[in-house]
């Protein structure tokens, strides 16, 4: 595997908070300091700072974008920024810290390769802080990064920030978390984000967008079950390419190289693989999360929702799912209600066949006597597909371990959902 990986220079990461936390500064600031602002933006927010009669540039106003955020100074929808530095490439997703948002923190959750957590030094492990590490594991987010920030209100306390770190590790030792790390920061004042802190000459470690930076997320991908979800083929009706029949889609996890023999699923047809081709023309071997287009040496009829794999490693197909939902919709569940579910590049139609129970995401607590399903609901269900689907547990691929379930007559999406 080449260390030129087309994903080493994109990280993509969640941030998650009480409110008043800081986020928004936080990333305000990464912003700032990383030189990632236009001149005008940066005009705009010193004279809204300067109108509120602040001593300080406001920061926050720099992420939340919408006119009702700006005013209450909260954030309540999921707001993606885009940053780079020489290094790498930067997706947010700044998600609210409200109980009631739930649903859009496991929203911007869902594509992470990590999560920074805020917490309130003075505040210490609170409520929401167990919460957002919940779903952080629930999603299964390879690495954690644990923001301890307004150090500058707490005098840079090295006692007080080992108090939290302790609290942090005792709770986190319930949770399937397999990296995180802690920094003591002020957004506010640059303690520590983009550079290194006079405030905490007894803090060893790195400052926050030299962790961003140097995180290792290559190893993070599945390359052992070869999973090819098919998006489309491609057929140009042109002179020069008369029989070119390429199968184009992204590699959920595994390796697919010149020569590999692969089956078709569902029809169960076996080929090998001609060539595999990029826009740049064509190449050795494809990994994820490459998009790429595969082609075969012999005819077989593929089409959009099937899926190429190994011979040895075929995932499980079945139409009984077990799965933990997160329930995205202001329309309850109902019972045996039917959905179209859609599974990596497949469309099916599911029917609920059971609410197993819900999660108290505030203690971690199964809640077995209460079947309600309602909006930010985290809940274990049993569902019937109405045709075999190929999938794997979502601890395994977070890509053909997840699925969306939406309302046929609404074409809403109601529910996004890890398989078990």
């Amino acid at each position: 595997m080449s260390t030129q990986d087309t994903n080493t220079q994109l990280l993509r990461f969640t941030t998650a908070g009480s409110v008043d936390d800081g986020k928004s500064t936080l990333i305000g600031r990464l912003l700032y300091d990383s030189k990632s602002i236009f001149e005008d933006q940066m005009d705009a927010i010193e004279a809204s700072s300067k109108r509120k009669g602040l001593e300080h540039v406001e920061l926050a106003h720099l992420t939340d974008g919408l006119k009702d955020e700006r005013e209450q100074g909260i954030t309540i929808d999921v707001a993606y920024r885009y940053f780079a530095t020489p290094k790498r490439k930067f997706i947010i997703a700044d998600t609210p810290g409200h109980i009631q948002y739930t649903r859009n923190m496991v929203t911007g959750a869902s594509t992470a390769d990590l999560a920074l957590i805020l917490i309130d030094a003075r505040k210490g492990v609170i409520e929401q802080t167990k919460r957002h590490s919940f779903i952080a594991s629930l999603l299964q987010i390879p690495h954690v990064v644990v923001c301890i920030n307004k150090m500058d209100l707490v005098d840079y306390s090295e006692e007080a920030y080992n108090k939290i770190v302790e609290e942090y590790k005792d709770f986190a030792a319930k949770l399937e978390i397999k990296d995180f790390r802690f920094i003591p920061i002020s957004a506010l004042k640059g303690d520590n984000v983009v550079d290194r802190s006079k405030n905490t000459t007894w803090y060893e470690g790195e400052t926050l967008l030299h962790t961003l930076e140097t995180i290792h997320i290559a190893n993070d991908y599945n390359f052992v079950d070869a999973r090819f979800p098919v998006q489309t083929v491609i057929r140009p009706h042109s002179y020069e390419y008369h029989d070119f029949r390429g199968y184009a889609g992204r590699v959920a996890s595994g390796i697919f190289k010149k020569g590999d023999e692969v089956i078709a699923i569902p029809s169960g047809f076996t080929s090998k693989i001609k060539s595999v081709e990029t826009f740049e023309g064509e190449i050795t071997e494809a990994f994820p999360p490459m998009s790429v287009a595969i082609t075969l040496e012999d005819d077989v009829d593929i089409s959009r929702g099937d899926m190429l794999v190994k011979p040895n490693n075929q995932a499980k197909q079945t139409q009984d799912i077990d799965a933990t939902v997160c329930w995205l919709n202001n329309t309850p569940l109902k019972p045996s209600s039917k959905y179209a579910l859609k599974h990596t590049s497949n469309d099916v139609r599911a029917v609920v066949k059971e609410v197993v129970y819900k999660v108290d995401i505030n203690n971690l607590h199964k809640v077995e006597d209460d079947k309600t399903v309602k909006m930010n609901d985290i809940v274990r269900l049993r569902l019937r597909t109405t045709k075999p689907l190929l999938c794997d547990a979502y601890r395994r691929n977070r890509v053909t371990g997840s699925f969306v379930l939406v309302d046929e007559g609404t074409n809403e999406t109601v529910a996004a959902g890890m398989i078990i």
